[in-house]
């Protein structure tokens, strides 16, 4: 395949989808090493910022039957209000059935070269990922 001339090529970045809870988002919030503004979270002593929705998850089921398979999954408020759910503080009820909850965010993270192949192979795992980036920004 060839560009015609003065076409440029595109550079696709990997983003990863990290959900953060809001009480470890106030912990550093509180350290003065993270804070959510205006839709994004800033790291302290970083250039970049890391986009982020508003999102809960949903920890286990209270009463009713899970017939979406909501348990164990993130969703973002958007996607909520388009199930009919309402969240209340820890607890979101979606008809006559009730979740609890842990509100938070949903951080989009760019992936280094190393990081996007090894999520790509499935060496290493969503929660290594987030281990390592959270060690890296934060420590």
């Amino acid at each position: 395949m060839s560009l015609r001339p003065g076409a440029s090529r595109c550079k696709l970045v990997s983003v990863m989808r990290l959900f953060l809870p809001q009480t470890q988002l106030e912990e550093w919030a509180l350290e003065d090493k993270a804070d959510v503004k205006d839709g994004v979270l800033v790291v302290t002593g970083e250039d970049g910022v890391y986009p982020v929705t508003p999102a809960v998850h949903i920890v286990q089921l209270v009463t009713g039957a899970d017939t979406q398979g909501l348990v164990a999954k993130v969703k973002t408020q958007e996607q909520l209000e388009a199930l009919g759910a309402e969240q209340m503080a820890d607890s979101m009820l979606l008809g006559e059935t009730a979740y609890e909850v842990v509100p938070g965010y949903v951080a989009e993270v760019p992936l280094s070269p190393s990081d996007a192949a090894s999520a790509e192979g499935k060496s290493g795992s969503e929660a290594d990922l987030l281990a390592a980036f959270l060690l890296n920004k934060m420590g």
